[in-house]
Protein backbone atom coordinates (compact mmCIF):
# COMPACT_ATOMS: atom_id res chain seq x y z
CA UNK A 1 0.00 0.00 0.00
CA UNK A 2 1.13 3.24 -1.27
CA UNK A 3 2.06 5.63 1.54
CA UNK A 4 0.70 9.19 1.76
CA UNK A 5 2.25 11.92 3.63
CA UNK A 6 -0.58 11.60 5.70
CA UNK A 7 0.02 8.24 6.32
CA UNK A 8 3.53 8.81 6.85
CA UNK A 9 2.52 11.14 9.70
CA UNK A 10 0.08 8.78 11.50
CA UNK A 11 2.38 5.89 11.58
CA UNK A 12 5.16 8.08 12.63
CA UNK A 13 2.94 9.24 15.45
CA UNK A 14 1.81 5.42 16.51
CA UNK A 15 4.52 3.16 15.56
CA UNK A 16 8.01 5.44 16.68
CA UNK A 17 5.97 7.70 19.33
CA UNK A 18 4.02 5.92 21.26
CA UNK A 19 5.54 2.36 20.18
CA UNK A 20 2.10 0.87 19.59
CA UNK A 21 1.74 -2.60 17.74
CA UNK A 22 -1.10 -3.55 15.04
CA UNK A 23 -4.26 -4.74 17.05
CA UNK A 24 -4.12 -2.13 20.14
CA UNK A 25 -6.71 -0.35 20.88
CA UNK A 26 -6.42 3.39 20.14
CA UNK A 27 -8.43 6.02 22.30
CA UNK A 28 -8.71 9.45 20.20
CA UNK A 29 -9.53 11.90 22.58
CA UNK A 30 -10.80 15.02 20.58
CA UNK A 31 -11.58 18.30 21.05
CA UNK A 32 -14.28 19.55 18.36
CA UNK A 33 -13.58 22.18 15.74
CA UNK A 34 -16.16 24.87 16.53
CA UNK A 35 -13.68 25.90 19.41
CA UNK A 36 -11.39 26.96 16.75
CA UNK A 37 -8.60 25.22 17.38
CA UNK A 38 -8.20 21.73 15.78
CA UNK A 39 -9.89 21.25 12.76
CA UNK A 40 -12.49 18.70 11.62
CA UNK A 41 -10.43 16.71 9.07
CA UNK A 42 -7.74 16.20 11.15
CA UNK A 43 -9.41 13.76 13.54
CA UNK A 44 -11.15 12.02 10.83
CA UNK A 45 -7.32 11.36 9.40
CA UNK A 46 -5.79 10.02 12.29
CA UNK A 47 -9.21 7.72 12.70
CA UNK A 48 -8.64 6.82 9.53
CA UNK A 49 -4.83 5.54 9.15
CA UNK A 50 -4.85 4.08 11.97
CA UNK A 51 -7.60 1.84 11.15
CA UNK A 52 -5.51 1.27 7.73
CA UNK A 53 -2.66 0.59 10.36
CA UNK A 54 -4.65 -2.30 11.80
CA UNK A 55 -5.58 -0.45 15.21
CA UNK A 56 -8.79 -0.92 16.81
CA UNK A 57 -9.84 3.17 17.18
CA UNK A 58 -12.20 4.91 19.96
CA UNK A 59 -13.16 7.83 19.32
CA UNK A 60 -14.16 10.71 22.34
CA UNK A 61 -15.46 13.95 22.51
CA UNK A 62 -14.08 15.70 25.43
CA UNK A 63 -14.99 19.21 24.41
CA UNK A 64 -12.84 22.37 25.93
CA UNK A 65 -12.33 23.65 29.59
CA UNK A 66 -11.21 27.10 29.47
CA UNK A 67 -11.35 27.16 33.26
CA UNK A 68 -10.64 24.23 34.98
CA UNK A 69 -9.58 21.31 32.86
CA UNK A 70 -9.93 17.81 34.10
CA UNK A 71 -10.55 14.19 33.65
CA UNK A 72 -14.04 13.10 33.47
CA UNK A 73 -14.97 9.85 35.08
CA UNK A 74 -16.44 8.94 31.13
CA UNK A 75 -12.91 9.79 30.07
CA UNK A 76 -10.78 7.76 33.04
CA UNK A 77 -13.41 4.97 31.56
CA UNK A 78 -12.47 5.13 27.95
CA UNK A 79 -9.00 6.01 29.00
CA UNK A 80 -8.59 2.57 31.16
CA UNK A 81 -9.99 0.08 28.27
CA UNK A 82 -7.33 1.49 25.79
CA UNK A 83 -3.20 0.41 25.32
CA UNK A 84 -2.88 4.18 23.73
CA UNK A 85 -4.74 7.86 24.17
CA UNK A 86 -3.83 10.33 21.34
CA UNK A 87 -5.17 13.59 22.65
CA UNK A 88 -6.31 16.15 19.40
CA UNK A 89 -7.66 18.24 21.84
CA UNK A 90 -6.44 21.43 24.40
CA UNK A 91 -6.91 19.14 27.70
CA UNK A 92 -3.80 17.14 26.69
CA UNK A 93 -1.96 20.24 26.91
CA UNK A 94 -3.22 21.98 29.73
CA UNK A 95 -2.91 18.50 32.02
CA UNK A 96 1.00 18.17 30.88
CA UNK A 97 2.43 18.59 33.17
CA UNK A 98 0.36 17.20 36.13
CA UNK A 99 -2.33 15.65 35.10
CA UNK A 100 -1.54 12.84 33.66
CA UNK A 101 -1.71 9.07 34.24
CA UNK A 102 1.45 8.12 34.48
CA UNK A 103 0.94 4.13 34.04
CA UNK A 104 -0.27 4.87 30.75
CA UNK A 105 1.01 6.02 27.22
CA UNK A 106 -0.29 8.86 26.13
CA UNK A 107 0.28 11.30 23.19
CA UNK A 108 -0.60 14.73 22.75
CA UNK A 109 -0.98 15.87 19.24
CA UNK A 110 0.00 19.29 18.04
CA UNK A 111 -0.88 18.62 14.47
CA UNK A 112 -3.68 21.06 14.31
CA UNK A 113 -4.99 20.13 11.20
CA UNK A 114 -4.28 18.15 7.75
CA UNK A 115 -1.71 20.21 6.12
CA UNK A 116 0.68 19.53 9.31
CA UNK A 117 -0.58 16.09 9.63
CA UNK A 118 1.07 15.71 6.75
CA UNK A 119 4.10 18.17 6.51
CA UNK A 120 7.62 17.34 7.52
CA UNK A 121 6.61 18.28 10.77
CA UNK A 122 4.55 15.04 11.48
CA UNK A 123 7.06 12.97 9.13
CA UNK A 124 10.16 13.17 10.34
CA UNK A 125 11.13 10.69 12.31
CA UNK A 126 10.38 10.81 15.94
CA UNK A 127 13.11 9.32 17.27
CA UNK A 128 15.58 11.78 15.54
CA UNK A 129 14.09 14.70 17.12
CA UNK A 130 13.96 12.61 20.86
CA UNK A 131 17.46 12.07 20.07
CA UNK A 132 18.36 16.07 19.63
CA UNK A 133 16.18 17.06 22.72
CA UNK A 134 18.12 14.76 24.85
CA UNK A 135 21.63 16.38 23.42
CA UNK A 136 20.24 19.79 23.94
CA UNK A 137 19.34 18.61 27.18
CA UNK A 138 22.80 16.50 28.08
CA UNK A 139 24.26 20.09 26.67
CA UNK A 140 22.46 22.96 28.55
CA UNK A 141 22.74 20.72 31.87
CA UNK A 142 26.36 20.93 31.63
CA UNK A 143 27.44 24.55 30.51
CA UNK A 144 28.85 27.03 32.22
CA UNK A 145 27.23 29.77 30.36
CA UNK A 146 24.35 30.71 27.76
CA UNK A 147 23.40 34.40 25.93
CA UNK A 148 20.44 34.75 24.18
CA UNK A 149 20.54 37.47 21.93
CA UNK A 150 18.04 38.53 18.97
CA UNK A 151 18.03 41.22 16.16
CA UNK A 152 15.30 43.40 17.98
CA UNK A 153 17.69 43.95 20.91
CA UNK A 154 17.34 40.72 23.39
CA UNK A 155 20.25 40.36 25.73
CA UNK A 156 19.90 37.29 28.52
CA UNK A 157 22.94 35.90 29.68
CA UNK A 158 23.19 33.06 32.32
CA UNK A 159 23.31 29.59 33.89
CA UNK A 160 20.60 26.81 33.52
CA UNK A 161 21.06 25.21 37.06
CA UNK A 162 19.37 22.44 35.86
CA UNK A 163 19.95 20.53 39.42
CA UNK A 164 16.51 20.74 40.62
CA UNK A 165 14.87 19.82 37.12
CA UNK A 166 12.96 16.10 36.83
CA UNK A 167 14.31 13.43 34.24
CA UNK A 168 10.59 14.40 32.84
CA UNK A 169 9.65 17.65 31.63
CA UNK A 170 5.99 16.41 31.22
CA UNK A 171 3.57 13.45 32.04
CA UNK A 172 3.27 12.45 28.49
CA UNK A 173 4.67 11.77 24.73
CA UNK A 174 4.00 15.27 22.36
CA UNK A 175 4.20 14.64 19.27
CA UNK A 176 5.86 15.70 17.25
CA UNK A 177 8.52 16.49 19.46
CA UNK A 178 9.35 20.49 19.32
CA UNK A 179 11.09 21.89 22.22
CA UNK A 180 13.66 20.84 24.74
CA UNK A 181 13.35 20.71 28.30
CA UNK A 182 12.29 23.81 29.75
CA UNK A 183 15.80 25.66 31.52
CA UNK A 184 15.38 27.07 34.91
CA UNK A 185 14.86 31.35 34.66
CA UNK A 186 15.77 31.96 38.02
CA UNK A 187 20.08 32.23 37.46
CA UNK A 188 19.19 34.58 33.84
CA UNK A 189 19.24 38.25 33.75
CA UNK A 190 18.63 40.56 30.74
CA UNK A 191 16.25 41.97 28.12
CA UNK A 192 13.97 40.32 26.19
CA UNK A 193 12.68 41.52 23.08
CA UNK A 194 8.89 41.13 23.00
CA UNK A 195 7.10 39.68 19.70
CA UNK A 196 4.82 42.76 19.36
CA UNK A 197 2.84 40.78 22.42
CA UNK A 198 1.89 38.85 25.27
CA UNK A 199 -0.31 35.98 25.15
CA UNK A 200 -1.31 33.25 27.28
CA UNK A 201 0.75 29.75 27.96
CA UNK A 202 -2.17 27.37 27.00
CA UNK A 203 -2.26 27.14 30.45
CA UNK A 204 -5.81 28.02 30.98
CA UNK A 205 -7.53 29.93 28.43
CA UNK A 206 -8.76 33.38 30.10
CA UNK A 207 -10.63 37.09 28.59
CA UNK A 208 -8.05 39.07 26.50
CA UNK A 209 -5.83 36.25 26.63
CA UNK A 210 -3.51 38.37 24.16
CA UNK A 211 -2.55 42.38 24.52
CA UNK A 212 -0.81 43.73 21.48
CA UNK A 213 1.62 46.70 21.50
CA UNK A 214 1.78 49.54 19.42
CA UNK A 215 5.84 49.57 19.39
CA UNK A 216 9.00 47.73 20.13
CA UNK A 217 8.67 46.30 23.72
CA UNK A 218 11.33 44.71 26.35
CA UNK A 219 11.01 42.99 29.05
CA UNK A 220 13.60 42.98 31.70
CA UNK A 221 14.32 39.83 33.87
CA UNK A 222 16.93 40.12 36.95
CA UNK A 223 17.22 36.63 38.48
CA UNK A 224 14.19 34.85 37.05
CA UNK A 225 11.88 37.82 38.19
CA UNK A 226 10.05 39.97 36.38
CA UNK A 227 11.69 43.93 36.39
CA UNK A 228 9.97 45.75 34.46
CA UNK A 229 8.71 46.94 30.93
CA UNK A 230 10.57 49.44 27.99
CA UNK A 231 8.80 50.99 25.90
CA UNK A 232 5.68 53.42 24.48
CA UNK A 233 4.22 54.54 27.79
CA UNK A 234 1.04 53.68 26.40
CA UNK A 235 2.37 49.72 26.06
CA UNK A 236 4.15 49.42 29.20
CA UNK A 237 0.61 50.26 30.86
CA UNK A 238 -1.32 47.44 28.93
CA UNK A 239 2.00 44.99 29.96
CA UNK A 240 1.23 46.15 33.19
CA UNK A 241 -2.30 45.57 33.39
CA UNK A 242 -2.22 42.39 31.99
CA UNK A 243 0.31 40.87 34.69
CA UNK A 244 -1.37 42.65 37.26
CA UNK A 245 -4.98 41.62 36.06
CA UNK A 246 -3.85 37.64 35.28
CA UNK A 247 -1.73 37.11 38.62
CA UNK A 248 -5.38 38.59 40.73
CA UNK A 249 -7.62 36.54 38.80
CA UNK A 250 -5.10 33.02 39.77
CA UNK A 251 -3.56 34.33 42.65
CA UNK A 252 -0.10 34.18 41.48
CA UNK A 253 3.15 35.63 42.21
CA UNK A 254 2.85 37.95 39.38
CA UNK A 255 6.64 38.50 38.99
CA UNK A 256 7.77 35.21 38.64
CA UNK A 257 9.33 33.90 35.55
CA UNK A 258 9.77 30.21 35.32
CA UNK A 259 11.43 28.58 32.76
CA UNK A 260 12.45 29.32 28.85
CA UNK A 261 13.08 27.01 25.94
CA UNK A 262 13.16 27.52 22.09
CA UNK A 263 12.25 25.28 19.21
CA UNK A 264 14.19 22.40 17.28
CA UNK A 265 11.83 20.94 14.48
CA UNK A 266 12.20 23.44 11.58
CA UNK A 267 9.42 21.03 9.99
CA UNK A 268 7.13 22.93 12.39
CA UNK A 269 5.41 25.67 10.11
CA UNK A 270 2.04 27.99 10.56
CA UNK A 271 0.87 29.60 7.80
CA UNK A 272 -1.91 31.61 8.97
CA UNK A 273 -1.79 34.79 10.96
CA UNK A 274 -1.19 34.46 14.54
CA UNK A 275 -2.87 37.75 15.20
CA UNK A 276 -6.14 35.97 14.17
CA UNK A 277 -5.52 33.45 16.38
CA UNK A 278 -3.02 33.64 18.85
CA UNK A 279 -4.80 30.95 21.06
CA UNK A 280 -3.74 28.30 18.23
CA UNK A 281 -0.71 29.61 17.28
CA UNK A 282 0.68 29.64 20.69
CA UNK A 283 -0.69 26.04 20.35
CA UNK A 284 1.72 25.30 17.39
CA UNK A 285 4.31 27.75 16.19
CA UNK A 286 6.41 27.37 19.60
CA UNK A 287 8.34 24.40 18.25
CA UNK A 288 9.57 26.83 14.76
CA UNK A 289 13.19 27.55 15.88
CA UNK A 290 12.71 30.77 15.29
CA UNK A 291 10.55 31.01 18.45
CA UNK A 292 11.83 31.31 21.74
CA UNK A 293 9.36 31.56 24.75
CA UNK A 294 9.50 32.11 28.52
CA UNK A 295 7.01 30.65 31.18
CA UNK A 296 5.94 33.70 33.32
CA UNK A 297 3.60 34.66 35.41
CA UNK A 298 3.25 32.05 38.49
CA UNK A 299 5.49 30.00 40.22
CA UNK A 300 4.81 26.82 37.72
CA UNK A 301 5.02 25.43 34.48
CA UNK A 302 3.84 26.91 32.19
CA UNK A 303 2.86 29.98 34.25
CA UNK A 304 -0.41 32.06 32.41
CA UNK A 305 1.97 34.46 30.19
CA UNK A 306 4.67 33.61 27.53
CA UNK A 307 7.04 36.29 26.22
CA UNK A 308 8.21 35.68 22.87
CA UNK A 309 11.31 36.36 21.04
CA UNK A 310 11.77 36.16 16.92
CA UNK A 311 14.60 35.04 15.55
CA UNK A 312 17.29 33.91 18.61
CA UNK A 313 20.66 33.10 18.55
CA UNK A 314 21.54 30.80 21.88
CA UNK A 315 25.21 30.77 22.45
CA UNK A 316 25.84 27.81 24.37
CA UNK A 317 29.32 27.70 25.96
CA UNK A 318 30.25 30.11 23.11
CA UNK A 319 28.86 28.28 20.56
CA UNK A 320 26.00 29.26 18.60
CA UNK A 321 23.69 26.49 18.16
CA UNK A 322 20.94 28.62 17.09
CA UNK A 323 21.64 31.11 14.71
CA UNK A 324 19.22 33.72 14.04
CA UNK A 325 16.37 31.46 14.42
CA UNK A 326 18.13 28.20 12.69
CA UNK A 327 18.56 25.48 14.79
CA UNK A 328 21.99 24.29 13.97
CA UNK A 329 21.19 20.55 15.11
CA UNK A 330 25.44 19.66 13.54
CA UNK A 331 26.87 20.99 15.94
CA UNK A 332 25.70 19.47 18.83
CA UNK A 333 28.29 16.67 19.82
CA UNK A 334 26.08 13.94 18.77
CA UNK A 335 24.46 15.94 15.77
CA UNK A 336 25.65 14.75 12.71
CA UNK A 337 25.50 11.50 13.35
CA UNK A 338 21.82 11.89 14.38
CA UNK A 339 20.43 13.77 10.98
CA UNK A 340 22.39 10.50 9.21
CA UNK A 341 20.87 8.03 11.11
CA UNK A 342 17.38 9.74 10.19
CA UNK A 343 17.78 11.19 6.41
CA UNK A 344 14.30 12.46 6.69
CA UNK A 345 15.18 14.48 9.90
CA UNK A 346 18.07 15.60 7.67
CA UNK A 347 16.21 16.87 4.68
CA UNK A 348 13.84 19.01 7.21
CA UNK A 349 16.58 20.64 8.66
CA UNK A 350 18.05 21.03 5.06
CA UNK A 351 14.52 22.99 3.87
CA UNK A 352 13.41 24.15 7.50
CA UNK A 353 10.37 25.58 7.35
CA UNK A 354 10.45 29.96 7.77
CA UNK A 355 6.74 30.43 8.54
CA UNK A 356 5.71 31.25 12.16
CA UNK A 357 2.82 33.27 11.40
CA UNK A 358 4.45 36.79 12.65
CA UNK A 359 5.28 39.59 10.03
CA UNK A 360 3.32 42.89 11.34
CA UNK A 361 3.85 42.91 15.01
CA UNK A 362 7.71 42.27 14.77
CA UNK A 363 8.64 43.95 11.20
Amino acid sequence: MEQTSVSIGVANMLYNCAEALAGQRILIAYEPPEFGFFDADVVTCVAQEATKLGFIVDLMNVGFESWSPKFSDELLDRMDGADVVVFLARIGDQLRFSGMLRDMVIVNSYTLNKTMLGSPFASAHYGAFLELKSAVDRLIAEAEEILITCPKGTFITGRPNLYHVPACDTTLRRFPLSVFSPVPASGFSGRVALAGFLTGTGSHYYEDYTVEFEGATIAVLKDGRLVGFEGAASDVAKANAQYDRVSALFGIDRNFVHSWHAGIHPGCGFTGDAAENYEAWGGAAFGNPRVLHFHTCGAYAPGEISWNTLDPTIWIDGVAYWKAGCFQAELLPEGREILERYPCAGRTFANPDRSIGIGRLWS
